[in-house]
């Protein structure tokens, strides 16, 4: 058997067995078979899980997926793969697929590190979403954060030349962190001087704007791929 380097490392994510309402119960039940696509150690191919071909991007921890339900709409002629280990979050945003009438989205419930290594090709994508991840704010626990050199660079391997990388962070450290990690990955280009402008497609959450309201910051990074 290979020795699987995603098998032995520290994750950014702890699970929790969150509570299912009925409702994202019902929506893992009767819509989970169309859009949740299974992991698997073999790569995806995108034409074929669509029923299309088109730019496709990935999201990494959607939550309980109101941005990227919102972003899905306001972009019919991209595709979405999400990507989240919490089962409440998947069956919010199945909930939502079926509400909304969304056919550009596909789930993945699983760890995005593997979901990457194995199931995304090389040059692929032509984004990556990365919003407000867990800022592991303990500085004892900052080995757990997601953007980290070894992973930023899994993600350049598997963005499309022109591809963008887009994170958010309302954690000042850790957005300082993010702006140093992405800009030593070598095949990365800041689109901004420092940080970006919020883009028009990510929406406000109500975190964020409760945040804004008390003076907390929100920090946008939006690299390219050379």
């Amino acid at each position: 058997m290979m020795y699987d380097p995603t098998e032995h490392r520290i994750r950014s994510f702890v699970t929790r067995a969150g509570r299912l309402s009925i409702a994202q119960a019902r929506a893992l039940e009767t819509l989970g078979p169309q859009f949740l696509v299974e992991f698997n150690k073999t790569p995806l191919d995108f034409a074929l899980t669509f029923g299309r071909a088109a730019p496709t991007i990935l999201e990494i921890g959607f939550g309980m997926g109101d941005t990227t339900s919102h972003i899905a709409k306001g972009m019919p002629d991209t595709d979405f793969i999400g990507v989240e280990v919490h089962t409440p979050g998947v069956g919010s945003l199945l909930k939502q697929i079926g509400e909304q009438e969304l056919t550009n989205l596909r789930l993945i419930q699983h760890d995005a590190v593997e979901v990457l290594t194995h199931m995304i090709p090389a040059d692929s994508l032509a984004g990556v979403h990365v919003f407000f991840p867990d800022p592991w704010h303990k500085a004892r626990h900052n080995k757990r954060r997601l953007i980290q050199a070894p992973f930023v660079k899994l993600l350049t391997e598997r963005l499309a030349p022109g591809g963008y990388l887009h994170c958010a962070t309302d954690w000042q450290e850790y957005a300082e962190q993010m702006l140093e990690v992405l800009g030593a990955e070598p095949g990365l280009l800041n689109s901004a001087e420092g940080y970006a402008p919020q883009p028009a497609y990510r929406p406000l959450t109500k975190f964020e704007n409760r945040g804004l309201r008390l003076g907390h910051g929100v920090w946008d990074l939006v690299f390219v791929k050379k």
